[in-house]
């Protein structure tokens, strides 16, 4: 009798557990819609946020996911239609959210050229917290698309004296300078940055500055120093340096110690392909790029498809390149480049 009660304790605990279980992973269907987004999967999210439409879940965050998920889908009128209700229905106090939302729909503003309303938001930002560096590095890009560089200029030094040290925001100026034809103005930046702080840098900060400045015999020694203390970021723009230098063999043995000794990484993956190309060892350049495909990573998932059609034409295969082409432009109508290789592609 002891035992048989021992035993029904036993698959009542379980029965409990398991039931508690299910509680705690039970999702909402905005969480399922969020989760999806993470994995790319925008169709799927918009069909949870519809079912969370229906089942009363929060509408804010079902407009911020619904918007996010549009903007996924290069979408970006919808987007702006979410983003726009979701402040809509906010307090007039703003919170965590607001600020998010205002961030999303400004770069859905400026994805559809509303360069004048992307700023508008910047400045609705910065009116409410002034010290937003990010919100200042963001309208200084948008005015300098607008052709204000002095005011974009302005925002600029706004957001390095913020945060002096955020050597990534530092270079991302940089990137933007170059972009627009003030290459030089952007290596004052970065070459004012090596004299206020290179004692307190690191030699994979003082690699990727002077990588930007092509100083690449300095860019080299630093970056071998630090991947040698085992800064393992230090690859991906050691390579790059390797690569500027013509030497493409090592640059590709720098990625795939990389792959080889640390985590996989997309960003990786598309650097070697691109080497390889160099290198003419197509067939390889194409399965890093599958790899890199693997990791499910959005931020590298549109360069890597593009560079794999781009493979597929220097294999001559332009079939092949012209079926992935249709596919890439359907997912991305807003890459007006990739349009015309398009309709070139279809003549081969």
């Amino acid at each position: 009798m002891k035992n048989k009660i021992r035993v029904m304790l036993v698959v009542l605990i379980a029965i409990l557990y398991c039931m508690g279980c299910g509680k705690e992973e039970a999702q909402s269907n905005i969480e399922l819609g969020f989760t999806a987004i993470e994995t790319l999967e925008y169709e799927q999210a918009l069909g949870y946020f519809e079912q969370a439409t229906v089942a009363g879940e929060d509408e804010r965050e079902i407009c911020r996911g619904q918007g996010i998920a549009y903007l996924g889908l290069t979408n970006y009128e919808s987007a702006i239609a979410n983003f726009e209700r979701c402040l809509e229905i906010s307090s007039s106090i703003p919170d965590a959210m607001v600020y998010d939302i205002n961030y999303y729909l400004a770069t859905a503003y400026y994805k559809t050229g509303r360069l004048e309303d992307a700023k508008k938001v910047y400045d609705a930002v910065l009116s409410m917290k002034d010290k937003e560096h990010d919100a200042y590095f963001l309208r200084g890009s948008v005015l300098l698309e607008l052709g204000d560089y002095e005011k974009a200029r302005l925002d600029f030094d706004k957001a390095i004296s913020l945060m002096p040290t955020n050597y990534d925001q530092i270079v991302a100026i940089y990137e933007v300078l170059e972009k627009f034809g003030y290459r030089e103005v952007g290596n004052e930046y970065l070459q004012g940055t090596l004299e206020a702080s290179s004692k307190d840098m690191s030699n994979y900060d003082k690699g990727r500055m002077y990588f930007y400045l092509e100083d690449f015999e300095s860019a080299r020694n630093y970056l071998e120093q630090a991947r040698d203390a085992g800064d393992a970021q230090a690859a991906y723009y050691l390579g790059r340096t390797w690569e500027a230098l013509g030497e493409y063999n090592y640059a590709a043995s720098v990625y795939s110690s990389y792959l080889k000794d640390q985590d996989e990484s997309a960003l990786i993956y598309n650097q070697l392909a691109l080497c390889q190309m160099q290198l003419k060892e197509y067939d390889a350049a194409l399965a890093a790029i599958e790899e890199g495909l693997k990791l499910e990573d959005a931020s590298l998932k549109q360069t890597l498809l593009y560079n794999q059609i781009v493979i597929y034409e220097f294999k001559g295969d332009f079939k092949k390149a012209a079926t992935l082409m249709g596919v890439y432009v359907k997912n991305y109508p807003d890459d007006a480049e990739a349009q015309r290789e398009y309709e070139f592609l279809k003549t081969r």
